[in-house]
């Protein structure tokens, strides 16, 4: 049975830690899911801090074609669009100087790794950063990174376990910008007041979608943003080893990533 116009909810998922293990595996009970959703007649799609390159592989393992796709933390929105190359086109880009943020970040952390991405998916990136995907990138020094028209930026550190990266990077004194902290001691800026509920919401508004019939689920800092927007008339769901905070900003939780938590949360739509 497919969901009626009334009753069909848009659905917003986060990759890393919801969708897709650590070693980049998607469990087939879970891709399952997704199709059963989308053939509900559901509208699902990614908000993901990856970027574009690495986010379409995603999108076509998965079989999904949705009408857009929140990149880069909310920095960039692809639509899909058959009359451009590849069949996607940038519907939505926000840019910003990563210099200040840089210079703060490195004073702190001089030990530091960066890696700064462009508008194009391009990525500059300073030695050491061997951990990232480096596909269309190419090594720099540190003061090359300055004055990009940057869409995202991320910052890593080997000298630091979670909770102490945390504490410094709380400490930094980071304006105009929006940040998140990852799993692992990095941490990932996006331009001001730029997130996944910010490109969500611009694409709930092109589509004119009810809020009330949108859902979340995610599991990372940077999917809190998300959650407040999803949950204020609709539904945030944590994945079940998200940190507390994130569960504290959900509105439900389900099981982890190792549980294949998603396919309850989808299984649970008309």
């Amino acid at each position: 049975m497919t969901a009626a116009p009334g009753r069909r909810w848009f659905v917003a998922l986060d990759v890393d830690g919801t969708l897709m293990h650590e070693d980049e595996r998607i469990d087939d009970v879970v891709a399952e899911a997704v199709a059963s959703a989308v053939a509900r007649g559901h509208l699902v799609t990614l908000a993901t801090g990856r970027s574009w390159a690495t986010t379409r592989p995603v999108l076509e393992h998965l079989g999904l074609e949705p009408e857009y796709v929140v990149t880069a933390n909310g920095a960039i929105t692809m639509r899909r669009d058959p009359g451009a190359d590849g069949g996607w086109s940038q519907a939505h880009v926000e840019t910003f100087d990563p210099s200040d943020a840089l210079r703060k970040i490195r004073d702190v952390l001089p030990s530091g790794r960066f890696l700064v991405e462009l508008p194009d998916g391009y990525r500059l990136y300073t030695r050491g950063m061997t951990d990232w995907n480096l596909d269309r990138a190419r090594e720099v020094e540190f003061d090359e990174l300055f004055g990009q028209e940057a869409t995202r930026v991320v910052a890593t550190s080997v000298d630091h376990e979670l909770d102490e990266f945390f504490r410094i990077v709380e400490q930094m004194g980071l304006h105009h910008v929006s940040y998140a902290i990852g799993w692992t001691a990095w941490l990932d800026i996006a331009p001001d007041g730029v997130n996944k509920a910010t490109a969500l919401e611009r694409v709930r508004g092109w589509l004119e979608l009810p809020l009330d019939r949108v859902i979340a689920v995610g599991d990372g800092r940077n999917d809190i943003e998300m959650f407040h927007w999803a949950g204020s008339a609709g539904r945030a769901v944590a994945m079940g080893q998200a940190p507390p905070e994130v569960v504290a900003a959900a509105s439900e939780r389900t099981g982890a990533i190792d549980e294949a938590g998603l396919v309850a949360v989808l299984d649970s739509l008309p």
